[in-house]
């Protein structure tokens, strides 16, 4: 049995023995022997002793076998003291190698201790056999220790990561890393293990509508995790083939709150092949082994053998079932609630992977096409994932593919078509993996919100070196290379933070840096790009493969440091890489298949279309895949063209991974790392096994050596003084003089008495730091000493020893003597006579004692006598402590009784309770259910940006061919105009914030001197404050770095402004170009002007020509409608023959098909063919001699036709591109003038909109200065309630003068910070003045003005926080009285109780009264209470309706600065009317040109018209082999034809009616141009003028408003400071020795508040100043939100409703609780301290209502400003309507006069054509001309502004929106986050309220047990009386029978007091005792 339980013993694996350890056998065997460590090849190390040094060579004696061996010295390693054996944490060894280290993990090893520190690593050995070291046990034995109290374990490390969350409020992250088999795995589930033991939920709270508990889904995600990425291998039964980062979510308390799991690397090439003895993924035979026949059936699942995925068949795993580890999944997926369909389809998934291999492919006789000849593989697989056979069959075998711009079908051979097949079922298999990892997200994240913090678990294989390694290999190493710097930066963070604490000096070394050109070799993106760099470029060029990949590498990085080209021609490695484990050498096969990753994307769009829901979620990102048209052909064309078409979608899988580990170690580094590093001992699976190479291997590859050099270069051992003192003052016996040295002296001392070398120590504060091998160097020094020192006093004690043996033996020969002569003596006297007489009589001298007998009798007689006397009076004792105990056995009885009814009551209250927490519940839900819904419409929102972006990217690419069509001379003058005033603006810009940059960094210069003197005052004062002054420094780092980084923009907005100077050079060049192409057409012009007065004399000879023209017109339109009709009868006739020949056709497909599949060709159906086809050309034949009779006729018409057309439209034609090119220059200045308008509209707009907020925002600012004054008057108020405390308590006053120089500084701060403010407006004053800056100086102080709100916010809640304590520090007095009032009532009582053992009955009379009167005064002090909390109540009314006045007032002064913006709005409106009138006299010249180009649109549809018949002439021609189609299509063709000869007279009539209307108001717009110009300018000049006026004296209302606001302002300051003068009045009264403490204390700490809140102020000053984004309209979204703020606010306010009903509540409980507890105070003293306990309970949630309060009032202010601002935003909407309807009724406006112009035209063609018809023959080359400048120029340009100018609009405000939409809803969720967390403090405080009910139960049956208890002894006593009494009536024995009864006495009552639990009845019972053995005495 003994046996058994050492071996069950869980300490036997975790704690050493350290009497084995601390040996002095072996101390002394290591200094004799000078023993060392050598080189073995079987133990890696063996142990030696050295005998001999020869130079460079040492003689040493192996200590195994005694053989002598020849070492050089090079590799001798020193071994570390006896003392040092089986250490827990190897960076304390003093000989720090790889031998030593090696030892120590094998001692370990062999002793069951499988876990080791070293260093910041926990290096695990795994064992290969199940411990006891994980029950709950072992839980609890490390739970809240710290990591140096306890052994090494994975616990220990869990717990310091979870304790550093919870207290430092850092994220933390486990890192554990090793190769496949050493325990990464099983080490990732003991973490979670451990967490969902220590945090878990379910513990504190339930939840029940949660369906399973949250940990038990964190602990079940791993079993579907490893039956879907773990498989067996050759190393592991269960090995991870994917890495994972397991991300723990906590709350603010520590419980779990949700976890997301993210993976890496998945071995998906497992899923199709597998080496020998391995299996592929556990699901594939968990789901064969555990299925149903209905699920077989189902599924379609076969045998193993019949899968070729399966390489190895069914390869079982010791010790396990797949059949129940499939039944495990399937409950763990129910666990997590998968729904079953999902299930199936997930199985379905499976069962298809399988089936993709079993498809086999056959290689055609003939050609390398390869063919399908048995396709039940491919239907199963079609069925299982919702495909069509036919179509998956074709595009396996014959895929389309992109040539060029067209799509081929392309023949596969084999192997192409095995390798697609292969590559779809990894692709299908991962993509179901990554689904499922998003699955299990889903159900863990229960919040929707991320955690307070979290904790990391990074399971990822460790380094690998193989023979040949690939490109798996490469990821893999390549994110270890990441996780060593990680540690090594961490190491080196920790060192320093070690070193600065102790004060030593050291030169700090970066060792991160040491792996940094390994890193830069592999991810450097250029100069020179690194590995992964030059892979994807290499997928990306036409004909790459792996050898051109190579060469390019060599080429590029052929001379970096930590790369290698292979060593001989005959290496199969192609290169190599140094990493810091060692060389690997990589072998680049298929390198590029495997980093495109490439898919059939035929096959991928048939899954993407599947009918199975599923499938097509899977397979939705098809756009993003590599295609066959990339891969397979890999030419010029094929790559070309997917590259455009794809536009970046297509991503390496170098690249992913390269993202995805950037992102992992971002959040690594946002965290404190804990590293674990997994080992394997062996490949054999046997425990108990070591293999040292492969171990150092390993140690190698983790880093953990590389750790140890790490610390090789700094001190590693480092010894407290106190401990140096004591262990090695043996070797300095005279340095220290006698008496008290401090620590650091004494150890200089020794130092120096040592003479050891200044290099190999350093000293700090506490410790002293040795370099390795020095503590080695003492120690051998020590024992030899010790050796010296034991040997001397051996000799000593032997010498003592020897001298004391002498003198006993000396002693003895004296005795010897003494002996013989008494014997001489007897032998003389034993015959003598008298001799025997007087041996005779001698016994009979006793006689004479009989008188002493007698005394001794009486005295015992005297002695009975007393203690019958005692027992007497012990009896009439025990009849009075009789009574008394009836008498308290009757109160106690009405104690009960009263108890009783408390508990009924407690009852009542404890189901109040639960409804209010039901209540509390429901609307916790309800809140849940809006951050869900807000969530929705977050994503929703982000749908829309994504499609907003795709929109943004398409208009893009059109103006990117828009713009490179463009030609230079096409460039406008005002779009050059443009581009230079935003140059300018962008320079002033740039200097603008140059100058900021320069004062802001002497502002920070100052701030950083100012800071460091108080650091240096602080330091001096208390050295308490070091921490402060650490985070202090780490700040002054911080705000350096950002004083570089501005110096670095400023050198960047420097090189920008060279940069944009050139530029306005090269802009400046092409303006006067353009100036002088404008000056020439102008002079054209003026020729084209003087040409038309001649043309106009002509146009009456044209009249006479036109008449001709229109009768040849009617006769050609008579013979139009013969031809129609003709053409409509052969048209139907066209139309019959066209069915019949679909029959035909369609018969003749089906018959092709048929003959196709079945390939029998029959004779039968040759003749049939052959007939057929006889019919066809018979048919042929006849249509086309039908088809050239009617062609003939229908050309004669056309030609005819076409003629009269073309002389029509020439003339037309000619006339419009004439009309057309006059009005183009004519509309390019009057739209020069409309944007000269627009931007001096928009400018003056901005400027009176600048100055409007720039004024809001002074305001706000004065009004935060008026809140930093009512703080100093806060502070004062401080002061003087400290020095009114001084007069109590003399030490109370030292501290508060400190608090007083410290508010002193706070006002000094708080001055500069008012001088900076009045600097910063300085500089706003200045930013104003610039035009040009506006708008961006606008959106920087409207963001300014929202940080300032928010820090008045934060202030008010520190306000808040002073109060809250202020208010504890009054209950904690008010208790303190209470206490002082009880022990007064102890006092009394304890009078009472002496009183009692004199007077028996008046005493209790007396007690009753005492305690009648304690009743009186408790309700007294009740009473107060109440009084007092009604005063308040009262106060706080009164404040609410002082806030609800100021809240009028500014509502009043909101609805004044709506009216000055209505009158500024209704002369913006005069304005636009005035831009109006001159738009509309410009808009006349425009209707002339676009009536111009409606008649040119009309002559092109005409030609259009003229080459559509043509072309159905044509069509007419060539449809000869059509049966019957010519007499249908004629007939058509003639009606069509008749019905556009009407549509060509009438247009031919409108035209000539426009060109004389045209030809008229030409010259009319002419002189109509230039009156127009001059009025316009002049009413732009009268515009402005009036505008400035009226912004003038806006400017003087808008002060004064601001003045009168800052007055009402100031009112509201003085009402607050009169608040809280009451509230301190009121705290006056109660102030006492604690209060005046704890003010102390929250005056420091709000001191220190305030630094980091001036601080933060400074910051966002700076921030805000950068800030420039601003939103001008977002009319409708704030329409919206408005609506959703009201919605929210009525929430608000019922909530604020369910508060204030639970307040009442809160305080009907409390007057309960205090009379229930003013009644119980009679009855016991445990009650009062209950009563305080709920008071104090009463108190908090007295608090906790005012923060509710306090947060509504907030809600309020919030919601009143959000109603202004959807004011000004309903105003500027209004203003915005009101300018569209007047743009509307312009519109109207033109349109009317266009239709006016339009009918002028039209006379005046009319006028013209009469007159001048044989001009426009002459005109037509001119015409010609002016039209294609025309169509070059206006259209092109006009229409590419316009886009250019709508999508820049558009990216603006969808950029807007998108902001405002983010900030929004990050407001809402952490206001959602805010109630959660009140919601969750609400529901533990019930919680804590119902435990308190059970306590006062469990106190209640403890005082009925105690009165059972009492009234028992009650009735033995009395039993005993009489007892007594009756054997005293008796006269029997009293002496024996009252010691028997004082035992038992004694016995009763030690088991009555032994019940009694409380501390009040241990107290009742002592007083008994006490009173019980005064009476005795």
């Amino acid at each position: 049995m003994s046996q058994r339980s050492g071996q069950d013993d869980p300490e036997r694996y975790l704690f050493v023995d350290r009497a084995v350890v601390y040996n002095p056998a072996a101390q002394a065997d290591w200094t004799a022997k000078r023993l060392v460590w050598i080189p073995s090849e079987r133990h890696g190390f063996e142990a030696a002793s050295i005998r001999e040094e020869r130079g460079d060579e040492v003689v040493v004696e192996l200590a195994e076998n005694g053989k002598k061996a020849v070492v050089n010295k090079d590799d001798i390693q020193k071994m570390n003291p006896p003392k040092f054996t089986k250490v827990e944490d190897m960076a304390e060894l003093t000989c720090l190698n790889e031998a030593s280290v090696l030892h120590n993990l094998k001692d370990r090893y062999y002793s069951g201790l499988i876990y080791t520190y070293s260093g910041l690593f926990c290096v695990v050995i795994n064992p290969y056999k199940n411990l006891p070291i994980y029950s709950e046990n072992i839980i609890e034995m490390y739970r809240g220790k710290k990591r140096h109290e306890m052994p090494p374990h994975i616990y220990a490390i869990s717990e310091s990561a979870y304790r550093c969350m919870l207290q430092d409020r850092e994220d933390q992250s486990i890192l554990c890393t090793g190769e496949s088999g050493a325990g990464k795995t099983e080490n990732t589930k003991k973490v979670i293990q451990y967490l969902a033991h220590v945090a878990s939920s379910h513990k504190g709270r339930r939840d029940h509508n949660i369906p399973g508990e949250l940990e038990r889904q964190l602990l079940q995600a791993n079993p579907i995790l490893e039956s879907f990425g773990n498989a067996k291998t050759v190393k592991n039964d269960n090995s991870s083939r994917f890495g994972k980062f397991i991300r723990i979510n906590f709350d603010v308390a520590g419980y779990i709150v949700g976890a997301n799991i993210e993976t890496y690397l998945l071995e998906k090439s497992r899923a199709i092949r597998q080496a020998k003895d391995e299996r592929t993924f556990h699901i594939f035979y968990q789901l064969l082994a555990g299925a149903g026949e209905h699920l077989r059936s189902d599924l379609l699942l076969e045998g193993f053998n019949n899968y070729r995925f399966l390489s190895n068949g069914n390869i079982p795993i010791p010790g396990q079932q797949d059949k129940d580890n499939f039944h495990e999944t399937m409950e763990a997926m129910h666990i997590m609630s998968f729904a079953h369909e999902e299930i199936l389809a997930m199985l379905r998934v499976v069962s298809s992977v399988l089936q993709f291999g079993n498809i086999i492919f056959k290689k055609e006789r003939n050609t390398d096409q390869a063919s399908m000849p048995d396709n039940t593989a491919a239907q199963k697989l079609c069925h299982l994932l919702g495909m069509n056979v036919m179509e998956f069959t074709r595009a396996i075998l014959t895929p389309r593919i992109k040539v060029g711009r067209d799509y081929v079908q392309k023949a596969q051979t084999k192997e192409q078509a095995d390798f697609a097949v292969e590559a779809l079922a990894k692709a299908t298999y991962e993509r179901l993996f990554r689904w499922l990892v998003h699955r299990i997200n889903k159900a863990l994240d229960r919040t929707k919100r991320q955690g307070a913090s979290f904790i990391g678990i990074l399971d990822i294989a460790g380094f690998e070196i193989f023979q040949l390694n690939s490109f798996e290999q490469l990821c893999i190493n390549y994110t270890n290379e990441k996780l060593q710097q990680l540690f090594n930066h961490t190491m080196f963070i920790l060192e320093q933070e070690e070193y600065q604490r102790e004060g030593i000096e050291w030169s700090f070394i970066d060792f991160g840096l040491d792996l940094q050109p390994c890193i830069d070799l592999i991810e450097r993106p250029a100069n020179p790009p690194g590995v992964l760099a030059l892979l994807d470029e290499e997928c990306w060029f036409p004909k790459a493969t792996d050898k051109t990949f190579v060469d390019k590498l060599i080429q590029e990085q052929g001379t970096h440091t930590k790369f290698q080209r292979p060593r001989q021609l005959k290496d199969k490695a192609d290169f190599c890489i140094i990493h810091y484990a060692g060389r690997v050498d990589y072998k680049a096969d298929e390198w590029l298949m495997k980093n495109m990753d490439p898919l059939n994307d035929n096959v991928a769009t048939l899954l993407h279309q599947s009918t199975d829901k599923f499938v097509a979620e899977l397979w939705k990102d098809v756009d993003r895949i590599v295609g066959l048209d990339q891969v397979a052909g890999m030419n010029e064309t094929a790559f070309g063209a997917t590259y455009k078409t794809k536009k970046g979608m297509f991503r390496t899988v170098g690249q992913l991974y390269k993202e995805s580990l950037t992102k992992l170690m971002a959040t690594l580094r946002n965290t404190n790392p804990n590293f674990v590093r997994c080992i394997i001992p062996n490949h054999e699976k046997r425990a108990g096994k070591l293999e040292p190479h492969l171990v150092l291997d390993q140690l190698r590859c983790n880093g953990v050596l590389e750790g140890i050099r790490i610390c090789r270069q700094g001190f590693p051992n480092r010894i407290v003084f106190q401990e140096f003192r004591q262990r090695y003052e043996i070797l300095t016996p005279n340095a220290i003089p006698k008496g008290f040295m401090d620590g650091k002296q004494a150890c200089e001392r020794m130092i120096q008495a040592l003479e050891l070398d200044p290099n190999l120590f350093r000293i700090g504060q506490s410790k002293i730091f040795f370099r390795t091998g020095v503590l080695a160097h003492l120690e051998e020094e020590r024992d030899l000493k010790i050796t010296d020192i034991i040997i001397y006093f051996q000799s000593v004690c032997r010498g003592y020893l020897a001298r004391k043996a002498f003198a006993k033996k000396q002693q003895q020969l004296s005795a010897l003597k003494v002996l013989q002569r008494n014997c001489a003596a007897y032998l003389k006297l034993r015959h003598w006579q008298w001799w025997r007489l007087f041996t005779k009589v001698k016994p009979l001298l006793q006689v004479t004692r009989q008188e002493e007998e007698l005394q001794a009798k009486d005295e015992e007689l005297v002695k009975v006598k007393e203690r019958q006397l005692k027992v007497e009076n012990e009896l009439v004792e025990m009849e009075r402590k009789h009574q008394q105990l009836l008498e308290e056995k009757n109160i106690l009885a009405e104690q009960l009784h009263a108890e009783t009814e408390l508990f009924a009551e407690a009852e009542e209250m404890r189901v109040r309770l639960l409804s209010r927490k039901q209540e509390l519940e429901e609307i916790l839900h309800d809140l849940e259910s809006r951050v869900e819904e807000e969530e929705e419409r977050n994503q929703s929102l982000q749908n829309e940006k994504k499609k907003m972006q795709s929109h943004i990217q398409d208009l893009e690419e059109q103006l990117d061919e828009e713009e490179a069509a463009r030609q230079k001379l096409q460039l406008d003058k005002v779009t050059a105009e443009a581009k230079i005033k935003k140059m300018e603006e962008d320079i002033l810009l740039l200097e603008d914030q140059n100058s900021k940059f320069l004062k802001e960094k002497k502002l920070v210069e100052d701030r950083i001197a100012e800071m460091t003197s108080q650091l240096a005052e602080e330091e001096e004062k208390a050295k308490n404050l070091g921490k402060v002054k650490n985070k202090q420094e780490m700040m002054m780092v911080d705000l350096e770095e950002r004083l570089k980084k501005e110096e670095k923009t400023r050198q960047e907005l420097e090189k920008a402004k060279r940069k944009l100077d050139a530029e306005t050079t090269d802009l400046q060049d092409q303006i006067a170009e353009l100036q002088a192409q404008i000056e020439e057409l102008k002079m054209q012009l003026a020729k084209k002007e003087e040409e038309l007065q001649a043309l106009l004399a002509r146009s009456d000879e044209e009249a006479a020509q036109k008449n001709n023209a229109l009768k040849q017109v009617r006769e050609l339109q008579a013979q139009l409608a013969e031809l129609q009709e003709d053409l409509e009868s052969e048209r139907i006739c066209r139309s019959k023959a066209e069915k019949l020949k679909r029959d035909l056709s369609e018969e003749l497909e089906a018959l092709k098909t048929e003959l196709e599949d079945t390939l029998d060709t029959t004779a039968a159906q040759q003749e049939l063919r052959s007939k057929r086809e006889q019919e066809v050309a018979e048919l042929k034949k006849a249509i086309e001699e039908e088809s050239k009779n009617h062609e003939a006729q229908i050309q004669d018409m056309r030609q005819r036709h076409a003629q009269v057309l073309e002389e029509l439209s020439d003339q037309l034609e000619q006339a419009r591109r004439f009309k057309a090119n006059l009005e183009k220059n004519k509309q390019c200045l009057e739209s020069d003038n409309k944007e000269l308008a627009c931007e001096v509209k928009s400018l003056q707009q901005t400027k009176t909109e600048s100055e409007y907020k720039r004024k809001k925002v002074e305001g706000q600012l004065q009004e935060f200065m008026a809140r930093a004054t009512e703080m100093e008057r806060a502070k004062g108020e401080l002061s003087e309630r400290s020095l009114r405390l001084q007069t109590e308590l003399d030490n109370v006053s030292a501290l508060l003068e400190e608090a007083e120089k410290k508010g002193v500084k706070l006002a000094k701060e708080v001055d500069n910070l008012n001088s900076k403010l009045q600097d910063s407006e300085e500089l706003l004053q200045e930013e104003t003045r610039q035009k040009l800056n506006l708008s961006g100086q606008i959106r920087q102080l409207e963001a300014d003005k929202n940080n300032l709100l928010e820090q008045q916010e934060e202030d008010e809640e520190a306000r808040r926080g002073l109060e809250k304590q202020l208010q504890t520090v009054q209950a904690q007095l008010f208790e303190t009285k209470k206490k002082l009032d009880e022990d007064v009532g102890v006092i009394e009582g304890l009078e009472e109780a002496k009183r009692k053992l004199q007077k028996d009955m008046e005493l209790t009379n007396q007690r009753l009264e005492e305690k009648t009167m304690a009743l009186d005064k408790m309700e007294k002090t009740k009473n107060r209470l109440q009084q007092e909390l009604d005063d308040q109540m009262v106060d706080l009314d009164h404040q609410r309706q002082i806030v609800s006045n100021l809240e009028k007032k500014q509502k009043k002064f909101d609805q004044m600065l709506a009216e000055e913006k209505t009158i500024s709005a209704r002369y913006a409106e005069e304005r636009d009317r005035a831009e109006a009138e001159a738009r509309e006299k410009e808009t006349k010249a425009l209707s002339l040109a676009k009536a111009l180009e409606e008649a040119l649109e009309a002559k092109e549809e005409l030609e259009r018209f003229n080459k559509q018949l043509r072309a159905e002439m044509e069509d007419l021609m060539s449809s000869k082999d059509d049966v019957g189609k010519n007499v249908h299509e004629l007939e058509k063709s003639k009606r069509t034809l008749e019905q556009q000869v009407a549509e060509m007279r009438t247009q031919l009539e409108e035209l000539e009616d426009e060109l004389q209307a045209t030809e008229d108001a030409k010259l009319r717009l002419e002189v109509n141009m230039q009156a127009m110009k001059a009025q316009f300018d002049r009413d732009l000049q009268a515009k402005d003028e009036q505008g400035e006026e009226m912004k003038r004296a806006l400017v003087k209302q808008v002060r004064e408003m601001e003045a009168e606001l800052e007055d009402e302002r100031k009112q509201r300051s003085l009402a607050v400071a009169a608040k809280k003068k009451l509230e301190v009045d009121l705290n006056e009264l109660e102030g006492q020795i604690e209060a005046a403490n704890k003010g102390r204390d929250e005056a420091i700490k709000q001191l220190k508040k305030l630094q980091v809140q001036m601080k933060d102020y400074q910051r966002e000053l700076e921030e805000a100043r950068a800030a420039r984004d601003e939103i001008f309209t977002q009319s409708k979204e704030n329409e919206k939100k408005f609506k959703n703020l009201e919605a929210e606010i009525l929430q608000l306010h019922e909530d604020y409703a369910a508060s204030e009903r639970a307040r009442r509540h809160a305080e009907q409980e409390r007057d309960e609780l205090a009379d229930e507890i003013s009644n119980s105070a009679a009855g016991k003293s445990s009650l009062l301290e209950e009563k305080r306990r709920l008071e104090a309970r009463i108190a908090q949630l007295e608090e906790e209502l005012e923060e509710e309060q306090g947060n509504m009032e907030l809600l309020n202010d919030r919601f009143r400003k959000s109603s202004t601002q959807v004011d000004t935003l309903n105003a500027e909407l209004a203003a915005e309507r009101s300018a569209a309807q007047k743009s509307e009724n312009a519109r109207q406006q033109m349109e009317r006069q266009n239709k006016e112009l339009k009918a002028k035209l039209a006379e005046l063609e009319g006028a013209v054509k009469s007159k001048f018809k044989a001009s426009i023959t002459a005109l037509e080359a001119k015409i010609l001309q002016l039209e294609e400048q025309l169509e070059q120029e206006a259209k092109e340009r006009a229409a590419a502004n316009k886009i250019v100018r709508r999508t820049e609009k558009k990216l603006k405000e969808v950029m807007m929106q998108v902001e405002d939409e983010r900030r929004h809803a990050d407001q809402f969720k952490e206001q959602m986050e805010k109630a959660n967390s009140r919601m969750k403090q609400l529901k533990r405080q019930l919680e804590e309220a119902e435990e308190e009910a059970t306590r006062a139960n469990a106190s209640r049956r403890k005082l009925q047990r105690e009165l059972d208890d009492a009234t028992e002894a009650s009735e033995g006593l009395t039993r005993e009386v009489n007892s007594l009494k009756n054997r005293l009536r008796r006269g029997g024995p009293v002496s024996s029978f009252s010691s028997n009864r004082s035992g038992r006495r004694n016995l009763n009552l030690d088991g009555a007091s032994g019940d009694m639990s409380d501390d009040d009845a241990d107290s009742r019972s002592n007083d008994f005792n006490d009173t019980q053995t005064s009476n005795a005495e």
